[in-house]
């Protein structure tokens, strides 16, 4: 197991988190998933041999203990994936102030918890990657959309400034902005599938960039279907 990568996906659900787990088995990782509820992950477990934590991200001593826990199981992380965010919508005269400050310490704050906690065992270990899920609220503010906008372009900064801090000491931090909708069962079929980003599509860009070498590294990519106005 020593000699065995090990990835840490925060914000496990049914969607990427499960296609990111998959791909990151398959290459021969030790996958965590963390959630919540890890109730929810126990089938995608027993289909990857995943371990399950529990983990309320906008906590610092439930991220700490999370990191704790993989790092005596698993060993530490080589990659960590922040894939948590919540949204509000609505007319930004009638959002509810307490539920904006939820959304945004789950999208954004709980984004800086895991990448400080991953941050600090990757520079003691010398190398890492740590990536972050951005979405198009991450370039684009739309119209009843404040509250996600906020918590992405939140984000979007922190990773810029985590790049910049943390490439040059051999820790590559990435922002993966999805710029439409992922595909799930739950999808309107009518809308016809060129429109959805499939989630195994999106999971083998996480592994090209923890994979790319340090001579070409990226900091940012966005994802799009073919047929998705920009």
């Amino acid at each position: 197991m020593a000699n065995e990568e090990v990835a840490i996906i925060v914000g496990g659900g049914p969607g990427l988190s499960a296609s990111l787990a998959r791909l990151f088995t398959k290459e021969g990782m030790q996958v965590a998933i963390a959630a919540r509820n890890p109730d929810k992950l126990a089938e995608l477990a027993g289909e990857t041999g995943a371990r399950t934590y529990r983990c309320d991200a906008v906590v610092a001593s439930d991220v700490a203990a999370l990191f704790d826990a993989v790092a005596k199981d698993l060993g530490e992380p080589d990659v960590a994936v922040y894939n948590a965010s919540h949204r509000v919508r609505g007319p930004l005269t009638e959002l509810d102030p307490e539920g904006v400050k939820e959304a945004i310490l789950i999208t954004c704050f709980a984004g800086f918890l895991v990448g400080q906690a991953a941050a600090k065992r990757m520079l003691a270990a010398g190398r890492g990657t740590i990536l972050f899920t951005g979405a198009s609220a991450s370039v684009k503010g739309y119209a009843n959309s404040a509250t996600f906008a906020m918590g992405k372009f939140g984000l979007s900064g922190l990773t810029e400034s985590m790049a910049r801090e943390l490439q040059p000491q051999n820790i590559h931090v990435a922002q993966v902005v999805i710029d439409g909708g992922i595909d799930s069962p739950k999808r309107d079929p009518a809308r016809g599938t060129d429109t959805w980003l499939k989630p195994d599509s999106i999971a083998e860009t996480y592994l090209h960039i923890h994979r790319q070498h340090r001579s070409s590294w990226t900091s940012l990519v966005e994802l799009r279907p073919w047929s998705e106005k920009f």
